[in-house]
């Protein structure tokens, strides 16, 4: 039997004064209107638009499904939400993951505990939420996400 399967991991990386000084990986989940949306990717139905937005929040709320937006998204201090780079890599298959980059400059300090991929500029579809653990950040601070999406 075929079954298939998508899972998302966000690998954050936090450099200070030219210094490494975080790197981890969280895991996200999908949520129903993510599933909803990459049906009507897939079908060419429903006029989807792609995703490839980031956007990052200070909500420690737990992940739900039913959640569409991040719950305390982020608009100040470099970290607005922002168009990735997007490309598909190989995780097992060839081109079976979906990645969204983006490196945010602080130009303030900011909290960050929650991640989240969308399909517009503000409003829209969110596909995935993750939470990131508390993240403290100062000005100067880049912010590296690298959000993938295995399709399995």
């Amino acid at each position: 039997m075929d079954t298939t399967k998508t899972k998302g991991s966000i690998d954050i990386e936090i450099v200070r004064d030219g210094k490494t000084i975080l790197k981890k990986t969280v895991f996200n989940g999908i949520t129903n209107a993510g599933f909803a949306a990459m049906a009507g990717l897939v079908g060419n139905t429903g006029a989807i638009s792609a995703f490839t937005y980031l956007a990052v929040g200070t909500s420690s709320t737990a992940f739900s499904a039913g959640q569409t937006a991040l719950i305390g998204e982020i608009s100040t201090s470099g970290l607005s939400r922002a168009s990735a780079t997007v490309s598909r890599v190989t995780t097992t298959q060839t081109n079976d993951t979906l990645q969204l980059a983006k490196t945010f400059t602080l130009s303030g300090s900011a909290t960050v505990e929650e991640i989240g991929a969308f399909n517009a500029a503000s409003t829209g579809i969110m596909l995935g939420r993750a939470l990131t653990g508390t993240l403290s950040l100062v000005n100067g601070d880049e912010l590296t996400t690298t959000y993938k999406f295995k399709f399995s």
